[in-house]
């Protein structure tokens, strides 16, 4: 595995003083040392006078915030640069202002191989449907141009996109004019990356991961994979991210294996497993998630991608190879078979080796008390987004759309997994939604249905800690002596502790609670800006002018 630590700052010894940290050690520290890259002491501004003079730097914190650095669990890093640098569809309010902006994008780049684009969203549209093809020919002027849909599970292409493969009537998830599915989509996929050179793709993977940077986030677990970039794109990254400095990347391959020799590709490229979006299932707003009912706006229950046998060989591989298997599951049949398949496998290898290995259901949404169960039964990480319930639950969200309202606020239960004692590590799908950490962190505290609920502090531990635990590592993302200093400094007002119960005070700031506050997330507030972001010592990220 190739290590993503980057070099620290050598030998140097830094006193951060004067503000307020983060860490269950003293939850009344101001004051921080740093040396060799590792947290050295955390502590009260009066012990810090003692190191003062024998470190060769004193950071004034002038009452800034100094908590872990984030860690975002989900990431395509590829496909959120080009999000940022090339054609975002987000902000379309209509399905008129998104194909003006298309046409606009391919005006003001005549020399693009093939226009790239993300994020539509028709559901959210008053037409409610997507662009045909004919309306993006003409907007296109005739070029190559593929269009994601915001899950990336489906995509609206040109006829021109269409040509470069030249087989694509004849795979699964074709419609004459629809968006595009399945084997289809990957398939056009695969040839849009292509013709993306390798200076776009660097350019790209840079633009991302200084965007992570500059939001607190001290590493990322990026989700690639036959089905969604290549292995020149994985490789790539881990490369630039060893070499240059900015986050930490984690990569996982996702690829089936029936046996050991299948993880050689895994080793090869450096993964950590054949995990991430390794597809059980599809995505709710494409209609490809696989559900035990009908869709409630479909006369179908979705798409399945992996029965329980293929999953219980590749945990079974994975686990006897030393390496994290994972699934990507949505829909409650899809989970229901990764549970049924993971279970399998520990009836195969034994229980204790499963758990050990902590492996990981991506998404995880529709869940029910049994499969939560399971979950915990079994060791699995749900790796999970709270961005998408702030974005598409609530009784009248795609979510409701979709399932109806009754199903749609069974999703995402995050307050039932933390009791079963299932591991959460949050992470946002970029570019499916924003990278945002204090925003998933609120999404999850004030999530759209109350019972999911969880604490302020539950929820940043998940996105801090939790993506270090994701990984088998339970010494990192948290600030205690002998942990990597991976931090993130931060202008925010007064600092409270919030609980998740409606029918109590929710916040408090007294002392005398023991418990390191945290920012006040209510809806509305104004969230943390991020002012320094320091990776294994080496500041990665400082804003402007400080």
């Amino acid at each position: 595995m190739n290590d993503p630590t980057p070099a620290p700052a050598e030998g140097r010894t830094v006193l951060l003083r004067g503000g307020e940290v983060h860490s269950p050690a003293d939850p009344f520290a101001t004051a921080m040392v740093v040396e060799r890259g590792t947290v050295a002491w955390v502590g009260s501004e009066g012990a810090a006078d003692s190191f003062a003079d024998g470190v060769d730097e004193v950071v004034h914190l002038d009452g800034a915030l100094v908590t872990p650095a984030f860690t975002d669990a989900h990431v395509h890093t590829t496909a959120t640069g080009l999000a940022l640098t090339g054609l975002d569809l987000a902000g379309a309010r209509t399905l008129a202002d998104a194909l003006g902006r298309v046409r606009a994008y391919a005006e003001a780049h005549p020399d693009d191989r093939i226009l790239l684009g993300h994020g539509w969203d028709a559901s959210a549209w008053p037409e409610r449907r997507p662009p045909t093809r004919a309306e993006l020919d003409e907007a296109t002027g005739g070029r190559p141009l593929y269009l994601t849909r915001v899950d990336v599970h489906s995509a609206a292409v040109t006829t021109a996109a269409l040509d470069l493969v030249p087989d694509i009537a004849g795979l699964a998830g074709y419609r004459p004019d629809a968006p595009l599915t399945g084997a289809a989509h990957h398939a056009v996929r695969a040839a849009a990356h292509a013709a993306v050179t390798a200076r776009q793709r660097a350019d790209a993977q840079r633009a991302a991961l200084a965007r992570a940077a500059s939001l607190g986030i001290g590493s990322v677990h990026e989700c690639a994979g036959p089905d969604i970039s290549g292995e020149d794109d994985l490789a790539g990254l881990l490369r630039l991210a060893a070499e240059e400095p900015g986050p930490r990347v984690f990569g996982y391959w996702a690829e089936a294996a029936a046996s050991a020799a299948d993880l050689d590709k895994v080793r090869a490229l450096g993964a950590l497993g054949a995990a991430g979006d390794l597809f059980a299932d599809g995505s709710l707003g494409s209609h490809t998630a696989h559900l035990h009912q009908p869709y409630a706006d479909a006369p179908h229950t979705g798409t399945a991608h992996l029965d329980a046998a293929a999953i219980a060989a590749h945990v079974v591989a994975c686990t006897e190879a030393g390496l994290q298997a994972g699934f990507h599951a949505i829909g409650d049949a899809a989970v229901t078979t990764v549970v049924e398949g993971v279970r399998a496998a520990a009836d195969k290898v034994g229980l204790a080796r499963v758990r050990a290995a902590r492996h990981r259901v991506e998404h995880a949404e529709m869940l029910t008390p049994d499969t939560i169960a399971a979950f915990a039964e079994l060791g699995l990480t749900a790796s999970v987004q709270p961005a998408f319930d702030a974005a598409w639950g609530g009784e009248s969200g795609m979510y409701a759309q979709r399932l109806g309202p009754e199903r749609a606020r069974t999703l995402n239960p995050y307050a039932a997994l933390l009791r079963a004692g299932v591991p959460l590590a949050l992470g946002s799908d970029s570019p499916v939604t924003p990278l945002d950490p204090w925003g998933t962190v609120r999404a999850a505290a004030f999530h759209r249905t109350p019972e999911h609920r969880v604490s302020a502090r539950a929820a940043f531990t998940a996105h801090t800690r939790g993506g270090w635990r994701a990984i088998g590592r339970d010494d990192a993302g948290v600030l205690v002596p002998g942990a990597p200093a991976d931090y993130a400094v931060w202008r925010t007002g007064e600092l409270v502790v919030q609980v998740p119960d409606t029918r109590v005070a929710g916040w408090s700031t007294d002392p005398r609670s023991g418990t390191p506050g945290l920012p006040d997330l209510t809806p509305g507030a104004q969230l943390p800006v991020c002012v320094r972001t320091v990776v294994a010592g080496r500041t990665v990220y400082l804003r402007p002018d400080e």
